[in-house]
């Protein structure tokens, strides 16, 4: 056993913990005061109606893939209204964003000759990238290459609202820098539920077939699965071309019954989402008073970036001292020197809980 793989797992575990990467799950059983680490924007994941909606299930998994024994009634409908909802033609439901962003991708690089992608892009997006094999070329953020210097067709792949820095992107913008051959992938996965009328993404107001919207129901919508929205040819072709899709288990129906309800109360959560927004804004203005660097944005993400990873776990473990979970960010989530306390505000959050992480991070600043 003296050349065992493990001794190579040690060596691999202990370069990452050389590089203050390491990473746990952590005890789910802690007793927590406040919790600034979850996409529940809307706090919908513990709503009532949306623990009733599973005591209401006949069934609990789906038996196969949608294109053998998952067929189900609750997965229809709830294609239905999404693409109802983020006002495209058809929708295609995934059993995560993930697998979503990783089929749609693929997909689409297949009819596309070039990838133009925003260099903050969520992993999903990048792994889909890599793997299709295609031309890519990566851009500053928020820095697409003016369309006379662009190859074509190209899909290009952007997030609306990014998750980790908590800015967005002039999404029209994009639209019409656009040439008649091109695809333009909008992941919305920490829009959707949170900007735009209904909640219903940054996307939601542009009905040009060449935009397809990837979302995700597992954070402001409150349950799981992903989905991919657009004209119904493209549906079409995900249907019969996404291995993620074809491949892999439908979404539970009891999951799909809840995911209905979560976009139902989405719809109708302006009032919610009017307490984030507020929430939020108070989180940045106490930020900036104690002197920490907060970027000039909106919504529910707030990055504090420290850049070393040493002083990211540090403020995190101040703000663990009280009771508070405010997780650090590390590379290669981010890119090296901008660790981070990656803050997510949600609609059900308190004052007094925003200003209790705002005195641990003062006390992180000042020690």
């Amino acid at each position: 056993m003296t050349r065992s793989y493990l001794k190579r797992v040690d060596s691999e575990l202990e370069r990452i913990r050389a590089q203050h990467r390491y990473r746990e799950i952590g005890n789910d059983g802690q007793t927590l005061v406040a919790d600034f680490s979850t996409n529940d924007y809307l706090g919908l994941a513990i709503d009532s109606r949306m623990v009733e909606a599973l005591r209401q299930a006949k069934r609990v998994g789906s038996g196969g893939s949608r294109l053998l024994g998952g067929r189900h009634r609750e997965l229809r409908l709830l294609e239905e209204d999404l693409a109802r909802w983020v006002g495209r033609e058809r929708a295609l439901l995934f059993s995560s964003g993930y697998l979503a962003a990783l089929g749609a991708v693929h997909v689409l690089a297949q009819i596309s000759e070039v990838i133009y992608s925003d260099q903050l892009n969520h992993a999903s997006l990048i792994d889909g990238i890599r793997a299709s094999g295609l031309a890519r070329e990566v851009y500053s953020h928020a820095n697409l290459p003016a369309k006379e210097t662009r190859r074509g067709p190209a899909l290009l792949v952007t997030e609306s609202y990014f998750g980790m820095d908590g800015d967005e992107i002039d999404i029209p913008a994009l639209v019409r820098s656009l040439r008649d051959d091109d695809v333009l992938l909008v992941d919305e996965a920490h829009a959707l539920g949170v900007f735009g009328k209904e909640g219903a993404g940054l996307a939601r107001g542009l009905a040009d077939e060449r935009v397809i919207v990837l979302g995700t129901l597992s954070k402001a919508v409150g349950a799981a699965g992903g989905f991919v929205a657009g004209p119904a040819k493209v549906i079409d072709l995900l249907v019969n071309a996404a291995r993620t899709f074809i491949y892999d288990t439908a979404l539970p129906p009891p999951i799909a019954f809840a995911a209905r309800v979560g976009v139902m109360l989405a719809r109708n959560a302006d009032d919610a989402r009017a307490r984030l927004f507020a929430k939020a804004d108070r989180l940045r203005d106490g930020l900036r008073q104690i002197g920490l660097s907060v970027p000039l944005s909106r919504g529910p993400v707030v990055p504090v970036v420290f850049g070393t990873e040493e002083r990211a776990l540090e403020a995190m473990a101040r703000c663990a001292e009280r009771g508070i979970r405010a997780p650090a960010i590390r590379p290669p989530t981010v890119p090296a020197g901008t660790s981070r306390l990656r803050l997510s505000v949600r609609a059900d959050h308190t004052d007094a809980q925003i200003d209790l992480l705002i005195d641990s991070l003062a006390c992180a600043v000042t020690s």
